[in-house]
């Protein structure tokens, strides 16, 4: 299989004609070409490790305003082949350098164990954090910090056991973005939960809290279910998309989000901070834009077959 290797180019808004792709070079890659095969040539003429490479078709056309349309992705595992992938003979196929890459399960470990060490910081060193003198730890900054430790420790245990990830890697500026989210965040709620000026929402009542918590971990056992249902979902190896099932995914399309978001909704009606109810609307605003995505992928790829009753993600509202 011959093929002519091109760079893809940056284009800007206002140019009347993209600029072509940098040449690379032809290449014979032999009859059965596979996409290993494809990403050990790049990596021979110019060092770019396979999780550094995105491949695309050339694009045949330009939109309106002059930015050239993205080709057709190709992706498959090493061993496939390209003529299976849609590549023919005689194919310009573009490389897009990825930058360098870390693996999913990394970022997710670290985010997530960054939260779980610095939240009880607070609770178990408090004269560290404030000036003012703190007495013996509420039940409610107890609970608190003990569901909020359990709950990334279950992320951490899911991210190892339970989670089959569809890319191995991401961009390594990822790692940290993510973690300044989850360890901000965890450093504020924690301040203020463990403040020794903290009062707790009706006065401590322990009746309202251990509802609160319970119904919090309640929807954590729920999400880790949905969890579980999503990996078994495909056997390993399968590829695509398949109609979730059972449980809550009758009625919901991402209630592994729902559950998360009830969760943290319980956590911060047993807490009351601002910077609680501040993490608890971010996740929410991410999650949801997510769970969109997902339930107009599978619409547009079921059609009629996909169920028109499911909401998707917080019922009634979405």
């Amino acid at each position: 299989m011959k093929l002519r290797l091109e760079f893809v180019s940056s284009h800007r808004k206002g140019k009347s004609k993209p600029p072509n792709g940098k040449f690379i070079g032809e290449v014979d890659l032999g009859e059965g070409a596979t996409v290993g095969a494809l990403k050990e040539y790049m990596k021979k003429i110019r060092g770019y490790a396979y999780c550094r490479q995105e491949w695309r078709k050339q694009p045949t056309s330009v939109v309106k305003d002059g930015l050239e349309k993205r080709g057709d992705l190709v992706k498959g595992k090493d061993e496939e082949k390209l003529s299976d992938l849609g590549v023919k003979d005689g194919d310009v196929l573009c490389f897009k350098d990825l930058g360098p890459q870390i693996g999913y399960r990394t970022v997710f470990i670290w985010e997530y164990l960054g939260p779980m060490v610095i939240f009880p910081l607070f609770y178990l060193y408090p004269a560290a954090f404030y000036s003012q003198q703190r007495g013996a730890p509420l039940r409610t900054q107890t609970l608190a910090t003990y569901y909020w430790c359990g709950h990334y420790a279950k992320r951490i245990l899911e991210t190892l056991l339970v989670h089959r990830f569809s890319h191995a890697t991401m961009p390594i500026r990822n790692l940290l973005k993510n973690c300044s989210y989850y360890w901000t965040f965890a450093a504020l709620v924690s301040y203020f939960v463990n403040h020794p000026a903290y009062t707790p929402p009706l006065g401590g009542d322990e009746a309202y809290l251990n509802a609160c918590l319970a119904l919090a971990c309640l929807f954590q056992a729920g999400n880790f279910v949905c969890h579980v249902m999503l990996t078994n979902l495909r056997k390993p190896g399968e590829t695509g998309y398949k109609i979730p099932r059972g449980f809550l995914f009758e009625y919901i399309t991402c209630p592994n989000y729902t559950c998360e978001i009830l969760g943290w909704l319980m956590f911060n009606l047993a807490t009351q901070t601002a910077w609680g109810y501040a993490f608890m609307l971010a996740g929410a605003y991410q999650m949801c834009v997510w769970a969109q995505g997902k339930h107009r992928r599978l619409k547009k790829t079921f059609g009629n077959k996909y169920p028109k009753n499911r909401y998707v993600v917080l019922p009634p509202f979405l």
